[in-house]
């Protein structure tokens, strides 16, 4: 398992402090800076996941539990209406996120906002967020949403305009509690419902329907 490189400064001062500690004869709150150490050192994991199936399935792009799944109009993504999957990341899941789909990122851009807790419905439109668009090989448009909560304070994301991604590679994280929003078209075939819990990188979200057709 790998651990994203955004981890280590909230690390390293407890590796440290515990390490002094027992230099200075004091084992059992070094034992206890240590183990805050490794605690949040989970929290920065990063598992690798692979997904065998066919090349047009959506997979999630972060780890948690579906919150909601509805269809909606966002023409800061693209024209048309776009399934909804809203996905809550509580403090013990991975935060790191995952390019869901193949393509060319056309959008990644960061929207200032407040910190509401990120369960609340209206979370997408009141919190920081930011927004990172993919064209596919076919044209269609996918969107990701990462999304600020009560406790995240910052949002990193390592996809730049123009880059071309595959899926499953590192899209970037949020820090300490959040929510993820993957928007696909209309058209596509959701797979997951609300309450379930997906992994990024492994758990098929959408299908396009013509392919959902002709694999029942």
């Amino acid at each position: 398992m790998s651990f994203a490189r955004e981890g280590w400064p909230f690390v390293l001062p407890f590796l440290f402090l515990g390490g002094v500690l027992l230099l200075l004869g004091n084992p059992r709150t070094a034992t206890g800076f240590l183990v805050l150490a490794v605690l949040v050192l989970l929290f920065f994991r990063d598992p690798a996941r692979h997904f065998a199936g066919p090349g047009d399935v959506i997979l999630a792009a972060a780890d948690g539990k579906v919150l909601k799944v509805d269809v909606i109009e966002a023409p800061e993504i693209g024209p048309g209406r776009f399934h909804r999957v809203a996905t809550f990341l509580s403090v013990f899941d991975v935060h790191v996120q995952k390019v869901p789909t193949a393509g060319e990122v056309v959008k990644s851009s960061l929207t200032r906002g407040k910190m509401v807790p990120a369960y609340r419905s209206d979370a997408d439109l009141k919190n920081e967020n930011h927004l990172s668009v993919l064209k596919r090989p076919n044209g269609d448009l996918v969107g990701v949403r990462q999304i600020t909560g009560l406790v995240a304070r910052r949002i990193v994301c390592y996809l730049k305009p123009g880059e071309r991604v595959h899926r499953g590679q590192a899209l970037g994280l949020i820090k300490f509690g959040s929510r993820v929003d993957l928007l696909v078209p209309e058209s596509y075939e959701v797979k997951v419902r609300v309450g379930d819990r997906m992994k990024n990188g492994e758990t098929a979200v959408a299908v396009p329907r013509e392919s959902a057709g002709a694999n029942p």
